[in-house]
């Protein structure tokens, strides 16, 4: 069961906690070292979360998104207010339960992929564009903006 995380609106307009930005950007490298001075902050929420009262936090389960570089464990920011369109990465919910997939458009139809290579299509049940109708339970929730992927282990306690 994957859970949903809705940030409080007034910690969004008050726990601004700006982070220091590089002045330059390094192609997979770290800045120089000579650089003793920051070019300016960076407010992570600002640029995570342009919509607090459309934003959600999803943590996700499972490995059908892999192939995206989504991966179990992973936080997404979930937009509520942007029009889901085929290319995005989005949370559905199917048969009760949130899923996360990319939708596509296929012969005519939107349908959720996932990009482990094993898992079906679905098939959206009415197609907001007008191509019909397909059956099931499944509708369009919001679209992921940002995968907060983490590269060091978790801490143990």
């Amino acid at each position: 069961m994957m859970v949903v995380y809705s940030p409080d609106p007034r910690d969004a307009l008050v726990s601004v906690v700006p982070v220091p930005r590089a002045a330059e950007a390094g192609a997979s490298g770290f800045p120089s070292p000579a650089d003793d001075y920051v070019e300016g902050r960076i407010d992570l929420n600002g640029v995570l979360i342009p919509r607090p009262l459309a934003t959600f936090f999803l943590r996700v389960r499972g490995e059908a998104m892999r192939g995206d570089g989504i991966v179990d464990g992973d936080l997404l920011v979930i937009d509520r207010s942007v029009h889901a369109r085929p290319g995005m990465v989005v949370v559905a919910v199917h048969e009760g339960e949130f899923l996360l997939r990319r939708l596509q458009r296929r012969s005519g139809r939107l349908v959720l992929v996932a990009s482990d290579g094993a898992s079906p299509p679905i098939p959206l049940p009415i197609d907001p564009e007008g191509a019909g109708a397909a059956g099931g339970d499944t509708e369009l929730w919001g679209v992921v903006r940002h995968a907060v992927h983490h590269l060091l282990p978790p801490r143990s306690s």
